[in-house]
């Protein structure tokens, strides 16, 4: 047995010998120094500093939605489907704790405390306080849920986290905070969401989740706690945090689970007059665990998670339990000569223990994916699963800031109007759901997806009426504003049917974009005019096959702000409208393009497939072959030792079968838009498509119903090859934000075998080389870069040299038997899934400007809204403005905008974002600090106060302090946190900084006969 430390200021020697009970005890000496701890940490129980120290946790893992829906959860009903009942766990809980002082319990899911909080009496609620101040109850996390971390967006996981970690702060102050992140469920975990959680001021996590083979190797060289720096950017130890992987995921040790749901284990029955006395027996195996697990640790201190998915239903069996095993172990087996303490603990206790033994940590830079929890057993199928509820959450997180940023311009006049009350508090809940690790995952049954969909619906309708009093107000205009939510598949009652109307496009960037517009209408001729009354080019698609006539024009949109476009049906010959015809391919032609004044793109006549783009400015040309293909999963019957499912890509053979060897093609020509229509059979069909002015490609594709009446599951990819020398490497984005170096082996040398800190056995050569790609994925030859940017989270790799696939679509036959319990198989609207791929071709110098810049518009693109001509004046005197911008200025492209939201009568938050990492672009700068002037930048309130705070917005930063650690690369200082002044804001490459701005609204003088702003 090895010794436990091996850094200085601790000693530490190890005896064996044998002991009444067990086979070994162990003689413990330790000595360290360390200072006095936080005042949070004066709460925690005392530790035997000479002795090994079991840190039990009692926990609750309770997912929010599931096997049932979160309603189901919380009140325990349907347990025939899954059993879990959250009312009845929290109220049996703290029942328990308030019987017994010694006890304590770990909480994490807001969504369901928050709620149960609400229904309790005021002497409850106070007994609960309590509880916080002694630290027995302690929340760990603290997010609305404990997100996914592969298909989230980082905006939407800081969302959710700021929700619940505001919840905790409103309720319980300081003593309710956390510590520690918790995220012990989730399938695999992201670097950035280690940077995030360092941001907002954790001191360190603690996963359940991990390579099997990862695990034991670690286990073996006692690396199973370390220094996470998740930041290539961000300057140490901004971005480091420090990391615990639990021994046992986040159970108990086996025959050591006393609930409800436990398999067979039998209560510790201490009674030597009795047949069923088992006490001895149950202490000898608890022993022999610890010292067992104490072996894959460092210090004197290990954690068992004493807990499970919806465990202490029954509080009381499970801490009658744990009562007797800390009385026997630490009375009758100490004094026998037992080196083992056993404690009721919390995680920030346990981490507190961990950081006063003041060791060097092993550091880590890559992240915890792709997860496998055994051979043949990867978890990179749920990266692409229902890809329509992944695609209605992305959009649902463009509309939440687009309505957070108007109810922030247009003061309480958002939120109570001519339409009603609206506000976006319910989408914010219905999105922080849907971060859950088994919602954004497509891994819940399909009841469950459906009511996650019931949820967001609900909180768009709010929204919708806060944007309608929002604009009004802005526009001094009562229009009967409407969104079309089905403008993906050409359904807009509104423009379908009038010949005046007005569309509305509101911009949530902080520069202006211009857009084109696509909007369903009947046949004809349309005259559109801008805000200042000049018509602007437009077209008219033609009818084809079942899709109705599309108009098309390019509308300008201010930054945070507003145009107003008119649009009227007119005769042809006064119209600016095109209406194109069909062209057909001259004879004898071997290709055809579509291309505008930057790329060119060039389809193969015989095939029908994109053959080659070309970037005309920088002479840049790629000869490529894009089609769709399948991934042959698992059929009724077959029996197989592991099969594709909601979270598994199990495919049946390497190589993908092709959906068809050629599509059928139709060429669309218009001064505004080049498009060439791909059929690949009845159930795959795409657009490649180029606006005019438009960098990039864009390809939309229509998958489904995905047809499995050959008994066969399949797995759907869009490929890209490429003759480009990528020597086995690719690149991933990390939930929208910072780019991580993948590897695949490439053909005839080592590499296949690769993961950044260890070496694989592959045992699945596709599956284990699929990573998420939550808005980006890209190659290239060190000259040449060929990026994709999705419109949805989706799988994705590089599994040749010059290839790269994303999976679309997947509709399976069997379950992965991972809970769920039913097959992957959506019928109705979701198995039928319209998406884009934007394809950009760059020198490797300039590419991040065009990822990054684009990535920023296509996940806040413009809101459409319609409203039919003839509106009043949103009060009498009123002047209807056409164009309207919420700032003064335009920010630099290197700054996003984060979050600009409401966050008290008179408050705002406000988060400002460097999106380019460090050193990414040298073509035009854009990886250096800017400075920022926050004075007199918005135009509709004046920032009288600013205060900065931790990422989540729940302490100050200036009083924030973490727990410092000692990587084996050096410690670094801690970067001083600089003087506030609101002309004077710098941001560091992929630095965010939060706000809290107390302000001053404006006298809306523009609805009086003003202008607000510059348009």
């Amino acid at each position: 047995m090895t010794a436990l430390g091996r850094a200085s200021g601790v000693r530490v020697g190890v005896r064996l010998r044998s002991g009444p009970h067990h086979c070994a005890t162990m003689s413990i000496m330790l000595s360290t120094e360390s200072g006095p701890p936080p005042l949070h940490l004066f709460t925690c129980p005392t530790v035997q500093p000479d002795m090994l120290n079991v840190h039990l946790l009692p926990h609750t893992h309770d997912d929010v939605g599931w096997v049932k829906t979160v309603d189901q959860y919380y009140y325990g009903v349907q347990n025939e489907l899954h059993h879990g009942a959250v009312k009845n766990i929290l109220d049996s809980v703290i029942s328990a704790l308030r019987a017994e002082p010694s006890r304590r319990f770990v909480y994490v899911e807001m969504a369901f405390f928050s709620r149960w909080w609400h229904q309790q009496t005021n002497a409850t609620q106070q007994a609960v306080r309590e509880l916080v101040r002694q630290g027995r109850l302690e929340f760990a996390n603290g997010g609305w849920v404990m997100n996914d971390e592969a298909a989230t967006h980082y905006g939407a996981i800081v969302d959710q986290m700021t929700l619940g970690l505001r919840f905790l702060q409103d309720t319980f102050g300081d003593d309710g905070r956390p510590r520690v992140a918790w995220h012990i469920d989730p399938f695999g975990h992201s670097r950035e969401q280690a940077s995030l959680f360092a941001q907002m001021g954790f001191d360190g996590i603690f996963l359940g989740r991990m390579d099997y083979q990862d695990r034991e190797l670690r286990k073996k060289k006692r690396e199973m706690e370390l220094v996470w720096r998740a930041s290539a950017s961000l300057q140490p130890p901004t971005a480091d945090l420090f990391t615990g992987l639990l021994s046992n995921a986040y159970d108990p040790p086996k025959h050591l689970c006393w609930d409800l749901v436990c398999d067979h284990d039998s209560s510790m029955v201490g009674d030597p007059f009795s047949p069923e006395d088992n006490a001895d027996v149950l202490i000898d195996h608890f022993l022999d665990v610890a010292t067992k697990q104490w072996q894959s640790y460092r210090t004197n201190h290990i954690v068992m998670t004493m807990g499970g998915d919806f465990h202490y239903e029954n509080a009381h069996m499970w801490f009658s339990n744990l009562d007797k095993l800390i009385q026997l172990v630490n009375a009758e087996q100490q004094a026998s000569g037992s080196p083992v303490h056993v404690l009721y603990s919390t995680p920030a206790c346990y981490l507190w223990e961990l950081n006063k033994a003041n060791l060097t940590w092993s550091l880590k830079e890559d992240d915890f994916f792709p997860y496998a929890d055994g051979p043949h057993q990867f978890w990179t199928g749920y990266f692409s699963s229902r890809p329509a509820l992944k695609r209605y959450e992305r959009v649902s997180y463009n509309f939440l800031q687009v309505c957070k940023q108007l109810e922030a311009l247009a003061a309480p006049a958002a939120n109570v109007g001519p339409y009603g009350s609206g506000d976006s508090a319910l989408l914010e809940e219905a999105m922080a759901v849907l971060q859950h690790h088994d919602a954004i995952t497509g891994t819940s049954r399909q009841l469950v997806a459906d009511d996650y969909a019931r949820r967001l619906a609900a909180g768009w309708g709010r929204c919708e009426v806060l944007l309608s009093n929002a604009l009004a107000r802005l526009s001094g205009s009562q229009e009967a504003f409407s969104i079309c939510p089905e403008l993906n598949i050409s359904v807009c009652p509104l423009s379908q049917t009038s010949a005046r109307f007005q569309v509305a496009i509101y911009n949530p960037l902080a520069r202006k974009v211009d857009r084109m517009v696509r909007l369903p209408v009947s046949a004809g001729a349309f005259l559109v005019k801008d805000p200042s009354g000049h018509a602007v080019p437009s077209d008219v698609s033609p009818f084809r096959d079942c899709h109705p006539p599309e108009l098309l024009f390019s509308a300008s949109v201010p930054a945070l702000g507003f145009s107003i476009y008119s649009v009227s049906r007119v005769s042809l010959r006064r119209s600016k409208t095109h209406i194109p015809q069909p062209i057909s391919q001259k004879p004898g032609s071997a290709v055809l393009n579509i291309k505008n004044e930057h790329i060119r793109a060039t389809f193969n006549l015989e095939t029908g497939f994109l053959m080659q783009i070309e970037d005309l400015e920088q002479k840049l040309v790629l000869p490529m072959n894009q089609s769709f293909f399948w991934y042959k999963a698992g059929t009724v019957g077959q029996k197989i030792s592991q099969s594709s499912g909601a979270y598994i890509f199990k495919p049946q053979q390497q190589k993908p079968l092709p959906v068809s060897d050629s599509a059928q093609i139709h060429l669309l020509k218009t001064p505004l838009v080049q498009e060439v229509h791909q059929n690949f059979s009845a159930w795959c069909a795409q657009v490649v498509r180029l606006y005019r002015g438009q960098r990039h490609l864009e390809l939309e594709w229509t998958v489904g119903p995905i047809p499995v009446g050959d008994k066969w599951g399949k797995e759907v990819i869009s490929r890209f090859d490429m003759p480009l020398d990528t020597k086995g490497y690719f690149y991933t984005d990390s939930n929208g934000r910072e780019i991580l170096k993948r590897r695949k082996k490439r053909e005839s040398r080592v590499g296949e075998n690769y993961r950044p800190t260890w070496n694989l056995n592959q045992t699945e050569p596709v599956a284990g080389n699929y990573y998420p790609v939550n808005t980006r994925i890209y190659i290239t030859d060190g000259k040449k870069q060929l990026t994709v940017l999705t419109d949805r989270s989706q799988g994705g790799s590089s599994l040749q040299d010059g290839s790269l696939e994303l999976m679309v679509h997947r509709r399976l036959l069997l379950d992965d038997n991972r809970g769920v319990g039913e097959p992957l198989l959506e019928e109705g609207s979701g198995s039928w899934v319209r998406g884009r791929h934007l394809v950009l071709l760059d020198a490797v110098g300039t590419a991040a400007a065009g990822h990054r810049l684009l990535a920023e518009k296509e996940v806040l693109a413009p809101q459409v809204v319609l409203a039919p001509s003839g509106s009043a004046l949103y009060h009498p005197g009123a002047t209807r403005q056409l164009q309207f911008s919420g700032l003064r200025r335009e920010l630099p492209p290197s700054v996003h905008l984060l979050t600009l939201a409401r966050w008290g009568p008179q408050t705002l938050l406000l988060r400002l974002e460097h999106q380019f990492a460090r050193g990414e672009d040298s073509g035009r700068n854009l990886s250096s600090p800017v400075t920022l002037n926050l004075q007199n930048l918005f135009s509709t309130f004046t920032i009288t106060r600013l205060q900065e705070t931790t990422l989540a917005a729940n302490q100050p930063r200036a009083s924030a302090s973490r727990l410092q650690w000692n990587p084996d690369t050096g410690t670094t200082p801690t970067p001083t946190v600089p003087p506030l002044d609101p002309a004077s804001i710098t941001l560091q490459p992929m630095e965010i900084r939060t706000f809290v701005a107390s302000v001053q609204w404006e006298e809306f003088a523009w609805s009086h006969g003003g202008d607000p702003v510059q348009a």
